[in-house]
């Protein structure tokens, strides 16, 4: 009887950077699943309220809360899953768009990786369906030779699929979704008999997402609009509740990259005050200032404080200081506009020093820092 390879004593341990949400929530998907007493759609791994709780938590039952926004987002999401229309969550860049839908994904069919990533070199068989070649010449079309796309899958298997940023996409390629979304159906035509016509099992369905930054790059045709309900994802509004998302999501990346110093609390006031406002276009206190061409959200402040943690540590063993959230803004703020690198400094001029603490005081001394 075969058995499986040992690896070795030295041999390193293999990790993944980033767990779906089926296997990073495993162990409440699973506890979740054993306590559902709610009706189900047909083809739902879990009820309504099941998903419901998945994503929004309920600490009773130690389920944490996976993203902040109205519990009644959530609700509208999944009762439109559960029907015969798309949906489309649309919202600005970091408003956690592909993190609800990889969320509802895991929900719904228990896993989340049938996605398709749009972009302008997207084409029709990277979404539905492509040939093994060699088959192909060897013995023609058949079900054989046939290689699966997301959404071939997601049909054959009723489970939902992801469409990522669809508006990048060329609109022959959107509109090659219409049958698909309208008749539950997909043709295969170079197959004969029942393998020539796939039909979508129950609990299949598309999640899409849609940056408004990128509206009009490829505007949706108004029949493909249709075929969807719209759900617009809002940032954060309250500061507490922002800071405390980004303290657990840059502890918990931080933890990953081997960093066992959790972020100082004092660093992250700095980093999502300063996010606010630049994003805003206003203080705190309602006086008026730039604001930022760049994407200043929740997931780019996520992204630098996991930085400013790394930095502390791995360079000084220690926590982040103000000195490396200067350092670690330039990359995130002057990405395609070098006035936005200026405002930044003014900010850190300007505002910075009217603020009240040691760390604000640090900061404003730290400007230097910044390139140019």
């Amino acid at each position: 009887m075969a058995t499986k390879k040992r690896a070795s004593e030295g041999e390193p341990r293999v990790t993944i950077q980033r767990a779906p949400a089926e296997i990073l929530y495993a162990d409440e998907l699973e506890k979740l699943r054993a306590e559902d007493e709610g009706p189900k759609p047909p083809g739902w791994a879990l009820s309504l309220r099941a998903a419901r709780t998945f994503v929004l938590g309920d600490e009773g039952r130690g389920i944490r809360r996976k993203v902040v926004c109205p519990p009644s987002l959530i609700d509208r999401c999944l009762v439109t899953l559960a029907t015969s229309r798309g949906l489309l969550l649309v919202g600005e860049p970091g408003t956690a768009k592909s993190l609800l839908s990889e969320l509802l994904s895991a929900a719904v069919s228990g896993r989340s990786t049938l996605t398709i990533q749009g972009g302008a070199s997207v084409t029709e068989d990277q979404i539905k369906y492509s040939w093994n070649y060699a088959l192909l010449v060897n013995e023609g079309p058949s079900p054989r030779s046939l290689v699966p796309a997301p959404l071939y899958m997601g049909m054959r298997d009723g489970a939902i699929v992801r469409f990522e940023e669809i508006t990048r996409c060329p609109l022959e390629v959107q509109d090659s979704m219409l049958s698909v979304l309208s008749d539950r159906v997909l043709a295969v035509p170079e197959l004969e008999g029942d393998d020539a016509m796939l039909f979508a099992r129950e609990g299949f369905n598309v999640i899409a997402t849609a940056n408004t930054r990128d509206k009009g790059v490829n505007e949706m045709s108004a029949a493909l609009k249709r075929r969807f309900n719209f759900e617009t994802v809002f940032p954060i509004l309250d500061h507490q509740a922002e800071l405390r998302l980004v303290r657990e999501e840059a502890t918990r990346l931080l933890q990953k990259s081997g960093v066992p110093v959790a972020p100082s609390e004092d660093v992250l006031d700095l980093l999502v005050t300063t996010f606010r406002e630049l994003r805003a276009g206003a203080t705190e206190d309602g006086t008026g200032m730039e604001r930022l061409s760049s994407v200043m959200s929740t997931a780019e402040a996520v992204t630098v404080a996991h930085a400013v943690g790394v930095r502390g540590w791995f360079l000084r063993g220690g926590a982040g200081t103000p000195a490396d959230l200067v350092e670690a803004l330039a990359g995130t703020a002057a990405k395609d506009d070098a006035e936005d690198l200026r405002k930044i400094r003014r900010y850190l001029e300007q505002r910075a020093p009217k603020k009240k603490g040691p760390h604000w005081e640090a900061y404003h001394a730290a400007r230097g820092l910044l390139p140019g």
